[in-house]
């Protein structure tokens, strides 16, 4: 009896242990090198899902990071960089007041390009102090990781990728300058793919069609403060020539936090996938503090206030601006904000330092979501159906707002122009105009009808390419093509070539003919007239 019992134990176990065993087997080793900031945010859900799948995470920071912290479902490795945290944070906040500063515009441009170029040299130094570490870059190598997710806004984590040779994922919204679009060799129409601060919807007029050409004509010179010197680091690392296309190109699967419920239809290729809203799936209860501001709030509900991660204080006068909008509307206001309190703020207005933004949105009683038009705020409000008021500062925050307004979800405000009075009027507009929430309510109901969560689409993607070692079989051949290959010039050339010189051959046959046959007719002529003579 004793003996059949445990051989019945074994049994099941055996059973257990073979029906773990694949999961077991497959679980790989992940080397994610994030960007900081809400970048870093968007990507916390997709490394929590592998961990509990059972893969092995390792995030690479440097030791100066804002919003990179010690985590429970991943390893941390610091590596250190010449700069401390104080630098970034007071980068943040510079950013804060620059954004609002009603400069000239030729003022504001090349203060623009000094803060870009500046902040653009503070992160390549930490990119090269963490490719010139030996002894971690040795370490690395010798951790046998199965592949490489990363943020390739700023090009570091590809560049380490190809020094491990790993197959990539890239997990980003968007690159600038049409550069996602470049390295996956992927069309990109001027004639209805608006560019990047164009403002310019799908359907263009001529002018707009103009104005795209022009910008695509000059974001290469923008970018190439920003990019070159990472190009020129890469070769010296790698120690051959490479350029940022092809640190970019070098992707198995491009996620994009993206869907076209919010971006215009444009071409994609293979390995080009959409999670857009990947950040909105989850909901939490809200605690007692943020329930009790719900319910005072009556029958007017709440309107959230952020400006993002990256700005949350703001110059006092536009604050008090603000706060003299705000103080006008029946509905309690919660505002991220960390700055000096407005000596002009109402008591409907309550300052918090940090808000559950998701899931306050999610809350039937809110009202109305004031953005900077972030693409993760983009999506909370899509997600839950909240018609926004957005104030865009910078980045592709003013596309983001520009094709939320083209469909009625919600109205845009120019933050250097805009008064006490547009903000209150931009609130009550889409507070009490119910075309503003039946659009946004249109909007969520075809971003959430989908055969799969963004989360799971992008969990699976991972694994795909760990499993397979990559996605070769993803990569279109234009990648191996020469510039003029690609556009077929050659054969145009060689076309153009044999169409010349066959009508070279038919011209000359025939002025061979004409001669020939005018001078036979020329001689009997002469033939003719000697014999009459």
């Amino acid at each position: 009896m004793a003996v059949g019992s445990q051989g019945c134990r074994l049994l099941i176990l055996g059973l257990l242990l073979y029906a773990l065993g694949p999961a077991v087997s497959g679980a790989g080793k992940v080397l994610l090198v994030p960007v900081d900031g809400s970048h870093w945010l968007s990507m916390l859900g997709v490394i929590q899902q592998l961990q509990q799948k059972g893969h092995e995470i390792v995030v690479l920071a440097p030791e100066a990071s804002v919003q990179i912290k010690e985590g429970a479902f991943y390893t941390l490795k610091r590596y250190a960089v010449p700069f401390q945290r104080e630098d970034l944070d007071a980068s943040f906040v510079d950013l804060g007041h620059t954004v609002f500063e009603n400069n000239p515009f030729l003022q504001r441009m090349v203060k623009t390009y000094k803060k870009i170029k500046k902040n653009s040299a503070l992160l390549l130094s930490g990119c090269s102090h963490l490719l010139h570490n030996k002894e971690l870059m040795v370490s690395l190598a010798e951790s046998s990781f199965d592949i490489m997710l990363t943020d390739p806004f700023l090009p570091c984590g590809p560049i380490v990728a190809q020094y491990l040779a790993l197959p990539t994922v890239f997990f980003f919204n968007t690159l600038p300058c049409s550069l996602d679009f470049e390295a996956a060799q992927c069309p990109n129409p001027l004639s209805y793919v608006p560019r990047a601060l164009s403002f310019n919807s799908d359907r263009m007029t001529f002018l707009q069609r103009v104005k795209n050409m022009l910008i695509a004509l000059t974001e290469n010179f923008l970018c190439s403060v920003v990019y070159s010197p990472y190009a020129l680091l890469a070769s010296e690392f790698l120690q051959r020539d490479v350029t940022v296309q092809d640190l970019l190109s070098s992707a198995s699967v491009w996620l994009l936090r993206n869907d076209f419920v919010n971006d215009y239809p444009r071409p994609i290729m293979p390995n080009m996938v959409f999670v857009g809203g990947i950040n909105c799936l989850h909901k939490h209860p809200l605690s007692q503090e943020f329930e009790a501001y719900i319910n005072a709030s009556g029958e007017h509900g709440i309107v959230v206030f952020s400006l993002g991660s990256m700005v949350s204080e703001i110059p006092e006068k536009k604050a008090m601006e603000i706060a003299d909008a705000l103080g006008k509307i029946p509905q309690t206001v919660l505002w991220r904000y960390t700055g000096t309190r407005p000596s002009n703020l109402a008591n409907n207005t309550i300052l918090v330092k940090w808000l559950p933004q998701n899931d306050l949105l999610g809350h039937p009683k809110t009202r109305a979501f004031i953005t900077h038009s972030g693409s993760h705020g983009i999506y909370e409000g899509i997600c839950n159906g909240v018609p926004m008021v957005m104030m865009p500062l910078f980045g592709d925050q003013m596309d983001n707002a520009k094709r939320m307004e083209t469909k009625g979800a919600g109205v845009t405000l120019n933050v250097l122009e805009m008064t006490s009075a547009d903000l209150e009027n931009a609130l009550k507009t889409v507070i009490n105009d119910k075309s503003y929430k039946e659009n946004i309510m249109h909007l969520s109901s075809l971003h959430k009808d989908r055969p799969i969560e963004p989360l799971d689409l992008a969990v699976f993607w991972v694994e795909f390419v760990m499993r397979h070692k990559g996605a070769p079989h993803l990569r279109p051949a234009a990648h191996d093509l020469t510039w003029y290959q690609y556009h077929s010039l050659d054969v145009l050339g060689f076309l153009l070539a044999v169409a010349l010189a066959a009508a070279f051959v038919a011209f000359k046959c025939c002025a061979y003919g004409c001669r020939k046959c005018c001078g036979q007719r020329g001689r009997v002529r002469r033939a003719q007239k000697s014999k009459a003579h």
